[in-house]
């Protein structure tokens, strides 16, 4: 865990500098994310590979080919399905719990 110093400066653990590749010097970006921070390295996570177009649909078409198989390997469902047994209603009659 980091604290914030005086000047509002903040210590990153260096397993997470390494893990994303920020050395000293480098620049940071500070992003409001709701109720979050988030800080991303400039120009982007160093881990993220640099695909070409082609690459990347090359990768999309295997996907897509594999979850078809999957698809085709699933049991069909025996029943169709026929619901939870109970409607929201009968969440409102049911007794109170002790």
């Amino acid at each position: 865990m980091s604290k914030v110093t005086s000047k509002l400066q903040l210590t990153l653990p260096k397993r997470l500098a390494e893990q994303f590749g920020i050395k000293p010097g480098d620049e940071v970006e500070f992003q409001a994310a709701g109720d979050c921070i988030r800080l991303v390295p400039a120009g982007g996570p160093a881990s993220a590979p640099k695909l070409s177009r082609e690459e990347r649909l090359r990768l999309f078409d295997e996907d897509t080919a594999w979850q078809q198989a999957r698809e085709k390997r699933m049991p069909e469902p025996t029943a169709p399905y026929s619901g939870r047994g109970w409607s929201r209603a009968e969440l409102y009659d049911r007794e109170k719990p002790r």
